[in-house]
């Protein structure tokens, strides 16, 4: 007999567990693995032979803004299923969904999810902050734009401030979820 109190209690634990997996699942839609992957290879082009010339510490500047805006804009896209059976992205906008190509003869569903909102701006902004601190926890880069962080006494805390960064993201990713399929994403 699985009734009463026992019953209902292993029910809630495996709908809370379910729910936290599900959402668990999500988090590599929302970290910027890609945009972090395009870095690492484009780093050692930008960074130039290791010494930190004006050149080599503006092509870092401008790769670590280029990155950025990745990470913040992709956050703003998000996809559909048409009729026809093909999926489009857009950007989404308060007033919901810009395809990037007009005049497709494509309609866009009205539907609140397709809408901007402010989870949408929390999660570019911390999807920027994690990249951020993995760009930056790279010697390469913090030894050129930022020297002298990498002094014994700092060394400790410069090498775990990504994962802390990364631990406590992740945890406001779930705890503000979200539901987009941009550029980057499983589609809709």
């Amino acid at each position: 007999m699985d009734g009463g109190a026992g019953g209902r209690m292993r029910r809630a634990v495996a709908r809370g567990v379910q729910s936290t997996l599900s959402k668990t699942s999500m988090l590599a839609n929302f970290l910027p693995t890609g945009t972090l992957l395009a870095f690492e290879m484009i780093l050692p082009a930008a960074s130039g032979d290791g010494s930190c010339s004006a050149a080599s510490a503006a092509s870092l500047r401008a790769l670590l803004a280029l990155c950025a805006a990745s990470c913040f804009l992709f956050h703003f896209t998000d996809s559909f299923r048409a009729a026809d059976g093909r999926v489009y992205y857009g950007f989404v906008t308060p007033r919901g969904l810009c395809l990037f190509w007009t005049g497709l003869g494509v309609e866009v569903p009205v539907d609140d999810r397709l809408r901007l909102g402010f989870v949408d701006v929390v999660h570019a902004v911390m999807s920027v902050l994690v990249f951020a601190a993995v760009a930056l926890s790279d010697h390469r880069v913090s030894g050129c734009l930022v020297p002298g962080l990498y002094r014994k006494e700092m060394g400790e805390a410069i090498e775990s401030f990504p994962l802390m960064v990364g631990a406590v993201c992740s945890g406001l990713f779930l705890v503000f979820p979200n539901t987009r399929y941009g550029i980057g994403c499983m589609a809709a």
